[in-house]
């Protein structure tokens, strides 16, 4: 797709290379993480800029991953209309905005908040940016496995913010998004299987098939779920959180076994949908449960 320099480019185009919704279900986790990291009220600077100096980094190596993938989106049915892809914004302009957006981001955490979250937001900058899109999407159908780890820091990231210090329960959140992305990630492959093929792009369904991909979902799922028990087992979380997520865990079982044993055309997205909603669902009820406790039990 030839570039139109002389072209007026809105505000619009570089929100739209940022992934603005993906880096909100993230930004959803890191401020659960500033929260549940504190009994009292998290200080309203280390909200306002440490919520800004990550969502800075997010939305730079949002903007990487579309440059370095604007041939297989041009490929893909859901990313053909990115502005790489329609010739809206050059590489060079996506690249200039990423730089500035990571500078942005590095200074804020740095001197506003701390030298340890500033290190451990650059370690998602360049595991997801670089890792994970440059090498890992194209070397290995595990791809999502391995490189997931740069996807799931956001909440570590929120408590690093807020205690300069990393805790056990956070790494808890982490791991939790971690097991999350792969049933996350593969119920879409499933159904873009056709077009990652077409783009060369190794994913699972592509290597192992359709069939094998139903099962590592399922089995990823109830591996997840039993993950999302331990907040409460480690005494992290009360029955608020342990009824929900209960409630949660079963609607996406069913999810991932329907998409196993009875699928129907349209089952791999629905189970694609439900995971966003799940992972919301969770982390709102983690910190339900983190202020009811403290304002009700004094704990």
């Amino acid at each position: 797709m030839a570039i139109d320099e002389n072209s007026s480019v809105g505000w619009r185009d570089y929100y739209e290379l940022t992934k603005p919704r993906v880096v909100m279900l993230l930004m959803l986790t890191a401020i659960v993480g500033m929260f549940l990291s504190t009994p009292s009220m998290v200080p309203l600077d280390v909200l306002i800029l440490g919520s800004l100096g990550m969502a800075f980094a997010m939305a730079a190596a949002a903007t990487v991953n579309q440059v370095v993938d604007h041939r297989i989106d041009s490929i893909m049915a859901r990313t053909h209309n990115r502005p790489i892809v329609k010739g809206k914004i050059s590489t060079l302009r996506a690249l200039t905005f990423a730089a500035i957006l990571s500078a942005l981001s590095m200074f804020i955490l740095s001197f506003f908040i701390n030298t340890l979250t500033a290190f451990l937001t650059l370690f998602g900058i360049v595991g997801y940016a670089f890792v994970y899109t440059m090498y890992l999407k194209r070397a290995t159908p595990q791809n999502i496995v391995i490189g997931g780890i740069a996807g799931a820091i956001p909440p570590l990231l929120g408590w690093t913010a807020v205690t300069n210090q990393v805790d056990p329960h956070a790494l808890l959140l982490v791991l939790i998004i971690f097991i999350w992305t792969p049933p996350h990630f593969w119920a879409l492959a499933i159904h873009r299987r056709d077009e990652y093929a077409k783009a060369g792009i190794p994913m699972l369904p592509v290597t192992h098939g359709i069939a094998f991909t139903k099962t590592s979902v399922l089995l990823y799922t109830i591996l997840l779920c039993l993950c999302t028990l331990l907040p409460y087992l480690t005494a992290m979380s009360g029955l608020i959180y342990l009824s929900c997520a209960l409630v949660l865990n079963g609607i996406f079982l069913f999810y991932a076994a329907k998409l196993k044993f009875a699928a129907e055309p349209g089952t791999a997205m629905k189970t694609f949908g439900y995971s966003i909603v799940y992972l919301m669902g969770l982390f709102i009820a983690l910190l339900t449960d983190h202020y009811f406790t403290i304002r009700f039990l004094h704990i």
